[in-house]
């Protein structure tokens, strides 16, 4: 978005001025909930190891729902930064809603937090130095077509309800998505994050995709289909888990049997003991509330020792079913996913692939069929042929067609012994705040078809 408020005051002191004001605008029997989104981003596109684009993105958009009894509507605004303007939106927004409710029918399944207790984090960190991460790209790019986007400033969430609560969420964080680009569909590709600039973290990775350009170079190695050793790299292993995140450990989907996970749930397939994976909210960059007012705890166990023992349970699914809520979002997505490490060194991994595909990244992955818990999808990027533990070269570019239960289960070796911090690079609409943290893998027999 192309909009750049003036803010003058801090972005919690105004919303909740705006609260307070708002609320005080309401009728008898009425209620209200503001959900607040907002950032304020540096933004560095390079090209060929230069910096081709830089940008700043300031920007609020504030959710305003009214409920009367189990009636409720609401109202996305774009806020202006200027106090006495967004105020009286709010105030807009609010009677256009109350002409509304009337014509609308009870919800049977409404459900929002009621109390007034309130989760408050406030990142008082040191803030990033943008332009010393940039400074430290270009330096580092010399010599190679280094190809990606910086993002670096504070993202904020803000939930206020009119019995009270006054839930927020601040912190500053970085992102460093980029690319060593060879030629072809040939790169070597990073993702980098966190809510500290890690110099040395940096140049390693730089260090390593150096190496992997090298090897790039080579000549291309066209691999069979069938089943093949393979080395998932947490970014491999990250893009599996996406697409997890977002339709195997809600409970309507359990409950509806639209789960991938439903060979595990029915006995027909099984995890290795040493999968365990959680939505660790606390080690995420995700506020803690949602925006229905309810809190979500730090941690929600899904999966362990390879037994699913728990979903993520909206405020509706919770009504629907009578059962306990943990605070996930409407659609019940994972979007802070943590899975437990291994014991594999990752600088072993080509030793322990011995002879096999060293996976560095997919894409496109879809399920061919949910219920069955099977993916398919395409590798990307720098994937490699490895023999006797040395890179032959890269491979052709190659779809694989493979069961959870055996990338998760049968065909799973050996996981990492680090789970590395993988933040979301989104920036559709808003920079997201969804986050994985996850270790590599080692699998036996993944099905490649072509």
């Amino acid at each position: 978005m192309s909009t750049t408020p003036s803010f003058e005051r801090s972005p919690r002191e105004r919303f909740s001025a705006l609260a307070d004001d708002a609320c005080a605008a309401l009728a008898p029997g009425e209620d209200l909930i503001l959900y607040l989104q907002g950032e304020d981003s540096d933004f560095v596109r390079f090209n060929r190891g230069r910096i081709r684009q830089p940008g700043h993105v300031q920007q609020e958009e504030l959710s305003v729902r009214l409920l009367h009894g189990a009636r409720h509507a609401s109202i996305d605004l774009s806020l202006s930064g200027d106090p006495a303007a967004d105020s009286a939106a709010a105030r807009a927004a609010i009677h256009t809603l109350r002409q509304r409710l009337p014509e609308l029918p009870d919800d049977p399944h409404l459900a929002w937090e009621t109390r007034s207790d309130s989760v408050v984090v406030e990142d008082e960190a040191v803030a990033l130095d943008g332009p010393a991460i940039t400074r430290a790209v270009v330096d580092a790019a010399a010599g190679v077509d280094f190809v990606g986007i910086q993002v670096d400033g504070p993202v904020w969430a803000g939930l206020a309800t009119s019995r009270g609560q006054r839930s927020w969420h601040q912190r500053s964080s970085w992102l460093l998505d980029w690319c060593l680009y060879h030629q072809g569909d040939k790169a070597v590709k990073r993702t980098l994050g966190g809510t500290a600039w890690d110099p040395d973290a940096f140049a390693a990775s730089m260090a390593d995709a150096r190496h992997r350009l090298v090897a790039l170079g080579r000549p291309i190695v066209k691999v069979s289909p069938g089943r093949h050793r393979a080395w998932l790299s947490a970014s491999a292993m990250g893009e599996l888990m996406d697409l997890l995140s977002w339709s195997a450990f809600g409970l309507r989907a359990t409950r509806n049997r639209n789960t991938p996970l439903q060979p595990v749930l029915d006995g027909r397939q099984a995890l290795d003991p040493r999968v365990s994976l959680a939505e660790d909210v606390a080690g995420g960059l995700s506020p803690g509330f949602s925006p229905d007012g309810f809190h979500r705890p730090d941690r929600v166990a899904l999966v362990e020792g390879g037994q699913v023992v728990g979903q993520l349970v909206s405020a509706r699914s919770a009504a629907e079913y009578d059962v306990p809520g943990t605070g996930a979002a409407s659609g019940e997505a994972a979007d802070s996913l943590a899975m437990a490490p291994g014991g594999l060194p990752g600088r072993r991994a080509l030793a322990e692939l011995g002879t096999g595909l060293y996976v560095s990244d997919l894409w496109y992955l879809n399920y061919s069929d949910l219920p069955g818990g099977r993916i398919t999808g395409m590798t990307r990027f720098a994937t490699m042929w490895v023999e006797d533990g040395e890179i032959v070269g890269p491979a052709e570019v190659m779809r694989f067609d493979e069961t959870v239960g055996h990338l998760l289960g049968a065909g799973l070796l050996e996981l990492e012994d680090t789970a590395h911090l993988l933040p979301s690079a989104s920036t559709y609409e808003r920079r997201s705040t969804s986050s994985m943290r996850l270790p590599g893998a080692l699998v036996e027999g993944m099905r490649f078809t072509l």
